[in-house]
This record gives C-alpha cells, sequence and structure tokens, in this order.
C-alpha cells in the first residue's frame, strides 16, 4: 500500500509493508503517467522511522452526501436521485494520529467514517465505465461536521471546513473490492459504525462520473463517498478510529482548541 510521509525534512511516498514495519522508499512522482515514473529505490527503512502524512495532499476534497442506504433509513430520508455534493478545502485535511481540533465556535461536533477515494490523474467528464481509469486507490476518512453550524445555516460549508476536519489515511490500497468492504467507527474503542459498502447509492464509478461532469478533479483529488448509520457527537478527549477491509484504520482524537 502506498504512504505518504516525511522523513529528514523531506516528503515522499513509499510502499509500506507492514506485516514487516518496514517501508520501502518510491522516487518520483507517483501521480505521473508517462515520463518520470516513480521508481522502486530498492532502499528500505523501518516504519517507525518515518512520520506517517495524509496519502494525499489533494486541491481539494468532494464530499457525497446520503449515499448509503441503511443512513438514509436511519434518518428517515428518501434516497437521493443524484449524488449530493459539497466540498471541503484543502486545508481540512490532516494524516494519521494527528488530531481533530474542537473549535470553540461549535457545540456539537460529529464524526463520519468513510471510504475515500484517490484519483491519480486529471479527470474531466469521465464516464462510469472508464472510472477506473483514474483512480490511484482508496483510503480511510472521517468527515468531521460542526453539526450545529451546518444546521444553523442552511448550508454545509462553514460546519464542513474546520482545520483538522478531514482525516485521511493511513495508506493508500490500489486493489481492493470497493463494493463490497466492511467499514467499522470506533469512538473510545466502542463500535459506533458497522456497515459495508454494498450500502452504498451510487457507486464509486458513478461518483467520478457525476463529479468530474461538474467539476475537474486534480491529481490526488479525494471524492468521499458517504457515511454508514451510526454517526454522532465527538467530545474533547475521545479517541476515534475508522477500520476499513482491505485497507487498514485511521486512528485519531479530539483536542480542544487552544489560543494562537
Amino acid at each position: 500500500m502506498i504512504i505518504r510521509y516525511e522523513r529528514n525534512g523531506k516528503i515522499k511516498h513509499g510502499w509500506m509493508v507492514e506485516d514487516e514495519n518496514k517501508v520501502r522508499v518510491i522516487e518520483g512522482d507517483i501521480y505521473k503517467v508517462q515520463s518520470a515514473k516513480p521508481i522502486m529505490t530498492g532502499l528500505e527503512l523501518p516504519l517507525g522511522d518515518v512520520n506517517l502524512l495524509a496519502p494525499s495532499a489533494p486541491s481539494k476534497v468532494v464530499c457525497i452526501g446520503v449515499n448509503y442506504r441503511d443512513h438514509a433509513e436511519e434518518m428517515g430520508l428518501e434516497l437521493p436521485v443524484e449524488p449530493l455534493m459539497f466540498l471541503k478545502p484543502s486545508t481540512t485535511v490532516v494524516g494519521p494520529e494527528e488530531p481533530i481540533v474542537y473549535p470553540k465556535l461549535t457545540e456539537n461536533l460529529h464524526y463520519e467514517g468513510e471510504l475515500a477515494v484517490i484519483i491519480k490523474k486529471e479527470a474531466k467528464r469521465v464516464k462510469a465505465a472508464d472510472a477506473e481509469e483514474y483512480i490511484l486507490g482508496f483510503t480511510c476518512a472521517i468527515d468531521v461536521t460542526a453539526r450545529d453550524l451546518q444546521m444553523k445555516d442552511g448550508q454545509w460549508t462553514r460546519g464542513k471546513s474546520f482545520d483538522t476536519f478531514c482525516p485521511l489515511g493511513p495508506a493508500i490500497a490500489a486493489k481492493v473490492d470497493y463494493q463490497n468492504l466492511r467499514i467499522v467507527t470506533r469512538v473510545n474503542g466502542e463500535v459506533r459504525q458497522d456497515s459495508n459498502t454494498n450500502q452504498m447509492v451510487f457507486t464509486v464509478p458513478q461518483l467520478v462520473e457525476a463529479v468530474s461532469a461538474v467539476m475537474t478533479l486534480l491529481p490526488g483529488d479525494v471524492i468521499l463517498t458517504g457515511t454508514p448509520p451510526g454517526v454522532g457527537a465527538l467530545q474533547v478527549g475521545d479517541e476515534i478510529s475508522v477500520t476499513i477491509e482491505g485497507i487498514g484504520t485511521l486512528r485519531t482524537r479530539v483536542e480542544a482548541e487552544t489560543e494562537a
């Protein structure tokens, strides 16, 4: 699986061999599709010697609302007839173990565990049948929401866009059966969400088609595919994890906002 890491002040990509606790160093741009393709250097590092970052540094994060049948049923909502899209800015993205900051402007912070799609190359007006050509892989995500602000505003930008509101990681799995993956969210070790991507209303290829019909997706951009039932509140001090079958576990915690 592909990771993005920092070591000695330099940011690189690597291939994580988790069962051996090693990172195989990759040189070059993993998003290059023609010249200067990335190469495996043969150099290996202990996994403990690198600082894991969010596996992608997107220009934007495109999110999909109400995309799980069981979540829609839980909320008493009708299934959407087309994908419901909203955006998170790139500044929401943090990596594994980086804390979620509980802003002073909200009193109702919520988690939403999600499968994230990482885009491999520029995608504009892509058809669903061709979508896999544009996907680098998949990772775990948490769509953090200031629910009171979301409801107060009547639109979602402010409530979804605080810094640290999009943890991603720990790695990008290039080959998984994205149509049938168990996804589990835990808060302080207690299971809060437990579902499967087979509950999605719109499939990953359909989402790539729908989003790229509206906006050009750039290499490294992220699509969050929606959340299962069981979303709920977070408190300062909570530890939260999202585990997706075939990908791994994203872990983080909630910290209070401090004065700058």
